[in-house]
């Protein structure tokens, strides 16, 4: 049986996109595709990212953060949620 190479997909801005890669061991030569999304102009979520984001790394909080703070958040409401 031979083993299959899955597609990884990673959401990150082009300017993140090197140390993202070096972050997931992927070596500088290896070959990767990337792909960019148009912007939407009634894309909300985006717009609301790209204001957001510039204050969040100002106040000193990385991505680690805000993935903790958004677990810790699921978790408190999960148990309202029946």
């Amino acid at each position: 049986m031979t083993d299959v190479a899955v597609p990884q997909v990673i959401e990150t801005t082009a300017g993140e996109a090197a140390a993202e890669l070096a972050r997931r061991g992927i070596a500088p030569e290896q070959r990767v595709t990337i792909t960019i999304d148009p912007e939407e102009p009634d894309d909300w979520i985006t717009q609301a990212r790209r204001y957001s984001r510039p204050l969040v790394i100002a106040a000193g909080w990385t991505d680690a953060d805000i993935d903790r703070i958004i677990d810790e958040e699921r978790e408190a409401v999960q148990p309202l949620i029946k």
